[in-house]
């Protein structure tokens, strides 16, 4: 039986197994550090004494899969946790060649052999991480009473946004990636589910070669039903962020601030709001800043960045709402006020956005001329049809899991962070 090397009970004899991730040969010893999911240990092995295990190891390099059985004892020599594995048996379950990377590689040759970058201690704790605060919003969810679903990535026509789409050859007709699930979500509504989240891949046909871009990635989007306004929309994102970077903290806090030298804030509530006209004056009198013309009712990058330096200085705070965006630069099922303003928000966080809410129109009459108007007409017609029978007033919104990952902890683009990532000129492993 297996045994965890974080579980080794000295002087009990078991059996480990992992990846060597060192393996130092002296004139008396053979020295091993092996890793497994929860752990290193360092596997001492006397030559004098063990000519049969280093036979065994005659040829094995780093990255060889080992098994060893034997008894973990204390040692106040070994640096590695005071502990040291002394095997009486070994079995090599896996050779391997000298790695292909070289310690400084660049990150493109590091993601054409993406499953050996992975096995550092920073890029499995990277995968930890995001899977811990991915599920503790999830379990937050549940506990809201809201239901998972799962809605096609294959549809019939382009979805909703500006972006291309992917288009697949499906059998006798062309099909499209779902670039979110954004109808389906609002279906649910009129559907009578009343709160739903769905965790899933996104796709974006967009030549877009930044740090925060990805054709494919995954996002947590939610919708939910009987609000009275997005506040409540933006309400309940702030609760859910709390709930996962609690989770994120306690678990790995301390081992994130060891490893990537990062400060896990847990955010109070409630987040400051801002609407994006005052934003456009306070960027101006405090920076120097003026909106270019061509993103005037809109944010760009520079006006995100500046907007996290002024949420911090302003309101010693690590995100901010940005409200009231032009109609022009938002989808056309916003529900917009009298004036014409969508009821929506952006949520900037380490200078970038991570999020568009909204209060959606669920009424027909009303997205119908919407739709007309952004110029959208067969593409949005089987949408359109959800309203027709009846659909309770809603709102929601999504979070890019792998962009939220990659500002947590610091990391300069999503190839970094990525279990494997995909963009416009990458396409394997």
């Amino acid at each position: 039986m297996r045994t965890l090397i974080n579980n080794l009970v000295e002087n009990e004899e078991t059996k480990i197994s992992g990846f060597a991730t060192k393996i130092r040969n002296t004139k008396y010893m053979i020295f091993v550090i092996l890793k497994d999911r929860s752990g290193e240990i360092q596997v001492s092995i006397d030559k004098g004494t063990n000519e049969d295990l280093c036979n065994k190891l005659e040829g094995v390099i780093a990255n060889s899969v080992i098994e060893f059985t034997g008894k973990m004892v204390k040692s106040e020599y070994v640096k590695l946790g005071g502990k040291e594995f002394l095997p009486t048996d070994v079995v090599v379950l896996s050779s391997a060649l000298a790695s292909p990377l070289e310690e400084n590689a660049n990150i493109d040759t590091r993601m054409d052999f993406r499953w050996i970058d992975l096995r550092t201690r920073k890029n499995n704790l990277m995968i930890k991480v995001q899977s811990t605060f991915a599920k503790a919003m999830k379990d937050y969810l549940y506990s809201e009473d809201f239901v998972e679903i799962h809605t096609p990535k294959l549809i019939g026509t382009a979805s909703e946004s500006g972006s291309e789409v992917f288009e697949v050859k499906y059998f006798d007709r062309l099909a499209y990636l779902a670039q979110s699930p954004q109808f389906y979500k609002q279906m649910a509504m009129a559907s009578g589910f009343e709160r739903i989240f769905e965790v899933g891949p996104a796709f974006r046909a967009e030549n877009s070669n930044t740090y925060r871009h990805a054709t494919e990635f995954t996002s947590l989007d939610i919708e939910f039903a009987y609000i009275d306004s997005y506040e409540d929309v933006m309400s309940l994102e702030e609760d859910l962020i709390i709930a996962g970077l609690t989770a994120v903290k306690e678990k790995y806090g301390a081992e994130i601030k060891e490893v990537f030298d990062v400060d896990v804030v847990v955010p109070t509530k409630p987040f400051p709001r801002i609407k994006l006209q005052d934003m456009y004056q306070e960027l101006n009198k405090l920076y120097g800043y003026k909106i270019p013309e061509v993103d005037v009712g809109d944010m760009n990058s520079e006006a995100e960045s500046l907007a996290y330096r002024y949420a911090q200085e302003k309101y010693n705070h690590e995100f901010i709402f940005v409200t009231d965006f032009a109609s022009t630069k938002r989808a056309f099922y916003h529900m917009r006020n009298e004036a014409g303003t969508p009821l929506g928000y952006d949520l900037i966080w380490k200078g970038t956005e991570i999020t568009t809410g909204a209060q959606r129109e669920h009424r027909f009459d009303v997205l119908k001329a919407q739709a007309a108007e952004k110029g959208l007409g067969k593409d949005v017609e089987f949408y359109l049809q959800f309203f027709k029978y009846g659909c309770p007033p809603h709102g929601g919104f999504a979070i890019g899991i792998d962009r939220f990952t990659m500002l947590l902890l610091g990391l300069p683009s999503l190839k970094e962070e990525m279990f494997i990532y995909r963009g416009p000129s990458r396409l394997e492993p």
